[in-house]
């Protein structure tokens, strides 16, 4: 599979207050390694990878600590008060060194399950796309729409909703320039393909595997630890 160099940006500045935790997320230890250590060992294994930039909260304290700060590939920038505006200042930081229609990949710090041969399939996929597109896996669960005292109001027609995952891969002027529009606007963004639309892209949805989950509440990281543990056996 013949590929184009690319990025990877991982907003990291986030704290994790659902987790309930000491100390942000990304840094629980999951098989004796911290969740953002897995994260960044399955992303600086893709071949053709020509650098990670980490975002990171103005007080981060613990990133200084890890091994991984010694690698020549992974460069460092603050964080935004949200994830959309971590995600472009780790954009700008590159703005001497791509092109506008180089590839980026944005991958969330707390899903370190994620496949590379998903990432590969994406990018395969997405190679002559004028924007780009991302990971996710289709919902199998009933939908339902719930009323603000939680009265169930209607059954949500599942068959063409998908569950949005990362990597989510975008054409490095593209995804620029949407998230500065979509922040001077106001939009409510809650990943990069949000923006993107808003800009009138249609980006590409590529199924994934369901084992790349998102650490969110406490009872992922058991989940997540077995997933990797599964992973990794023969």
């Amino acid at each position: 599979m013949e590929l184009s160099d690319c990025w990877v940006v991982i907003p990291a500045a986030g704290v994790g207050a659902r987790m309930g935790a000491n100390k942000p997320k990304q840094y629980l230890e999951i098989n004796g390694k911290t969740i953002l250590e897995h994260t960044l060992e399955r992303l600086l294994k893709l071949p053709d990878l020509r650098g990670v930039v980490l975002v990171l909260g103005a007080e981060d304290t613990y990133w200084q600590r890890l091994p991984a700060v010694q690698n020549p590939l992974v460069k460092t920038v603050e964080g935004g008060n949200e994830r959309c505006d971590s995600v472009l200042n780790g954009l700008k930081s590159l703005q001497n060194e791509v092109k506008p229609d180089d590839w980026v990949l944005v991958h969330d710090a707390a899903r370190p399950c994620v496949a590379l041969d998903d990432i590969q399939n994406l990018r395969h996929d997405i190679k002559h796309h004028p924007a780009g597109g991302i990971l996710g896996v289709p919902v199998s669960d009933t939908l339902k729409r719930v009323s603000d005292d939680s009265s169930i109001e209607a059954t949500v027609d599942r068959s063409v909703l998908w569950q949005a995952q990362t990597p989510q891969a975008f054409r490095y002027g593209v995804l620029s320039d949407a998230l500065s529009q979509a922040l001077q606007k106001g939009l409510n963004i809650t990943d990069e393909a949000s923006a993107v639309e808003s800009a009138g892209y249609k980006p590409l949805m590529v199924e994934g595997r369901r084992d790349n989950i998102k650490i969110t509440r406490p009872e992922d990281l058991p989940l997540a630890e077995l997933t990797l543990k599964l992973q990794a056996s023969p």
